[in-house]
C-alpha cells in the first residue's frame, strides 16, 4: 500500500513552499494564478487530500454546515431531496460537511441552530422555505453567524443588497417562458393554478403568466389552491362549474398540476412546475429547476474560492430554469 501524499510533496512537486500549499487550499484568493495552477496539478497528480481532523483542529472550524430537513408534503419532496443531494456534493468538494437537523416549527428550528451556534459543531448555515419576514434570517443576521439562503429574502425593499447571500431559481422567467410556448402551440385560454397570496414564489410565477398574457394581447383566469392534490383538483373543478373555460393551465407547482390533471384530464394542456419524477411519469410538461448549480452557488456564496466559511458576505445568485416539454 502505498503512503498517502502530504503537503510536503505537494511542495516539492510543485517547487513552492507548504505555506504557499496551504494558503492554495484554504485562501486560492491570494495565491499568484500560475503558482495556484502549479500546486493543483501537484494535489492532482498525487492524489493528494487534506487531513480533515488536523485542520479543523488547527483552524477551529467543524467544517460543517448545518441544514434544517424540513417536513416534505406532497409529490414536490422530491425537489429538495434533489437539492439537499446536490448540496453534499458541493460541500465535500470544498472539504465540509452536512448537518441535517429537524424541526416541529420556526420557533424550534431557532432553538436548534443557537444550541449549534453555541456547541460550536456548524460554521454557518444553508436555510431553505424562505418567507416574507423570516424570523431566521433576522436571528442569523443579529448573532453574525454566516448563512445563505435558497430562496429569496422576500419582504424586503431591496433583495439585490440584501445583509444576506442568497440564490434562487427565476420562477417568473419558467412562468413566462411556459406560457409563451402554450401561445406559440395555439392556446388562448391558458389559465394559472398558484397558491394563496402573500406566497413570494407563487406570486413571482403568477406574475410571469400574467406578463406572457399582457405580451400576447390575452386574459387568463387566474386559481389559487393549497398545494395539495385534492384541494387542486377541487378548485379547478369549481371554476369549471362556475363557467371557466381552459384549453391549457400553468400551475405553481407539479402537485397543483396533478390535481389539474384529474379536474380537467388529459385534453387540456397542462405546464406544472419542479419537473419531479411524478409529472415524468404521467406526461406533464413541467419547470425543471438548475438545483445542482444552485447548491453549487449556496456554496460558493458561503465560502468564496476557499475552503473555509467567510466571517460575512454578501451577493445573490439568481438562476434561468427551463421548461420541459412533454407534447
Amino acid at each position: 500500500m502505498s503512503t498517502p501524499a502530504t503537503v510536503a510533496d505537494v511542495a516539492a512537486a510543485a517547487g513552492v513552499s507548504r505555506q504557499t500549499v496551504s494558503n492554495a487550499l484554504n485562501r486560492p484568493e491570494i495565491v499568484r494564478p500560475a503558482t495556484l495552477t502549479r500546486v493543483q496539478a501537484a494535489i492532482q497528480d498525487l492524489g493528494y487530500r487534506p487531513h480533515a481532523s488536523a485542520r479543523r483542529l488547527r483552524t477551529r472550524q467543524s467544517s460543517t454546515l448545518g441544514v434544517r430537513l424540513p417536513p416534505v408534503h406532497g409529490i414536490s419532496g422530491a425537489v429538495l431531496d434533489r437539492f439537499l443531494h446536490a448540496l453534499v456534493e458541493s460541500a465535500d468538494e470544498r472539504g465540509m460537511r452536512i448537518l441535517l437537523f429537524t424541526a416541529t416549527d420556526v420557533d424550534d428550528e431557532l432553538t436548534h441552530m443557537e444550541r449549534l451556534v453555541e456547541g460550536s459543531d456548524v460554521d454557518g448555515f444553508v436555510l431553505t422555505s424562505t418567507a416574507h419576514g423570516d424570523p431566521r434570517a433576522s436571528w442569523l443576521v443579529e448573532s453574525a453567524v454566516p448563512f445563505v439562503t435558497f430562496g429569496r429574502p422576500w419582504g424586503l425593499d431591496d433583495m439585490d443588497h440584501a445583509p444576506h447571500p442568497w440564490v434562487d431559481v427565476d420562477g417568473r422567467a419558467g412562468l413566462r417562458d411556459a406560457t409563451t410556448g402554450l401561445v406559440a402551440r395555439g392556446h388562448r385560454r391558458i389559465g394559472f393554478l398558484g397558491w394563496p397570496s402573500p406566497s413570494g414564489s407563487g406570486d413571482e410565477r403568477r406574475t410571469g403568466w400574467a406578463e406572457a398574457l399582457a405580451a400576447a394581447g390575452l386574459e387568463g383566469v387566474g386559481l389559487s389552491s393549497e398545494d395539495d392534490v385534492t384541494a387542486a383538483t377541487r378548485a379547478v373543478t369549481d371554476a369549471v362549474a362556475a363557467g371557466a373555460r381552459f384549453d391549457a393551465v400553468v400551475c405553481a407547482s407539479d402537485t397543483l398540476a396533478l390535481g389539474a390533471r384529474f379536474a380537467l384530464g388529459d385534453d387540456v394542456t397542462l405546464v406544472g412546475y419542479d419537473d419531479t419524477p411524478v409529472a415524468e411519469a404521467v406526461g406533464i410538461s413541467s419547470v425543471e429547476q438548475p438545483l445542482a448549480a444552485a447548491a453549487s452557488a449556496a456554496v460558493e456564496l458561503l465560502m468564496g474560492s476557499g475552503r473555509s466559511v467567510l466571517p460575512s458576505s454578501t451577493g445573490h445568485r439568481l438562476l434561468a430554469p427551463r421548461v420541459v416539454w412533454r407534447d
